[in-house]
C-alpha cells in the first residue's frame, strides 16, 4: 500500500499546529460558514425565496452567532493554543518590513521575514476577531429590541448589515488565499507541513 500524499515525510515534516488549535480553527469556519449562508438567506430575496422557512433561517443564524466566541474560549485550555494566540497578537519590525513588501507587491521572499504567522495572518486575525465582537454586540440590539432605544436599534442594524458584506468579502479572500497554498491547508488539515515550505514561507520561525 502507498502512504498518503497529503501528510509530508516525518524525517521533513515540522509539527505547525496543535490539536486544539485545528479544533478551534474547524468549529469556528463551520459556525462562521452558517452565520454567513443564513445571512445571504436572509437577505438576498431569491435565496429566500428558494430556502423558504424565515423563522428557522433567523434562529440558525441567531444561535450560531452567539456560539461564535465558544470554540475559542474553549482552545484557551490548551497552552499551545494559547501560545499561538500569543503570536499572533505580537508584532515585530519583521511584521512592518512584510506589511511594506506587501503594500507594494514585492513577492520575493527575501523581503517578506514571517515568524510562525507573517504580518498578513495577524492582521487578519485581529481584524476577524474585533469584527466578530462588534457583530455579536449589534445583533444582541437587533434581537433584544424591547432593550434599546430606536436609535440604537437603526445604528445597530446600519453597522451589522454593512461589515457583515465586509466580513462576506475578506472570507472570500481569506479562502482564496487558502486555496492557493496547499501546505498551509495541509497544515491546518494534519497539524504537520514539510520543513521546506516553513524555512520559505516562515525563514524566521523555529519549530
Amino acid at each position: 500500500m502507498s502512504p498518503r500524499t497529503d501528510t509530508p515525510p516525518a524525517a521533513t515534516a515540522v509539527r505547525r499546529f496543535g490539536r486544539a488549535a485545528r479544533r478551534v480553527h474547524r468549529a469556528t469556519a463551520v459556525l462562521m460558514g452558517v452565520c454567513v449562508v443564513t445571512a445571504a438567506c436572509l437577505y438576498v430575496p431569491q435565496l429566500a425565496q428558494l430556502v423558504g422557512r424565515r423563522a428557522l433561517v433567523v434562529t440558525l443564524h441567531q444561535w450560531s452567532g452567539l456560539a461564535l466566541p465558544v470554540p475559542v474560549l474553549a482552545g484557551l485550555a490548551s497552552r499551545a493554543f494559547r501560545a499561538d494566540l500569543g503570536r499572533l497578537n505580537r508584532f515585530g519590525p519583521h511584521d512592518r518590513t512584510w506589511l511594506r513588501a506587501a503594500l507594494r507587491r514585492d513577492r520575493r521572499r527575501s523581503s517578506r521575514p514571517a515568524g510562525k504567522f507573517n504580518a498578513g495572518q495577524k492582521v487578519y486575525a485581529a481584524w476577524i476577531a474585533g469584527a466578530t465582537l462588534v457583530m455579536l454586540g449589534t445583533g444582541l440590539l437587533m434581537w433584544f429590541t424591547h432593550l434599546t432605544p430606536l436609535v440604537w436599534r437603526t445604528s445597530a442594524t446600519f453597522v451589522h448589515d454593512w461589515l457583515a458584506l465586509t466580513i462576506g468579502i475578506v472570507l472570500a479572500g481569506h479562502i482564496g488565499m487558502a486555496l492557493a497554498d496547499p501546505e498551509a491547508r495541509r497544515g491546518m488539515r494534519t497539524g504537520s507541513v514539510d520543513r521546506d515550505w516553513a524555512e520559505r514561507e516562515h525563514p524566521l520561525w523555529r519549530p
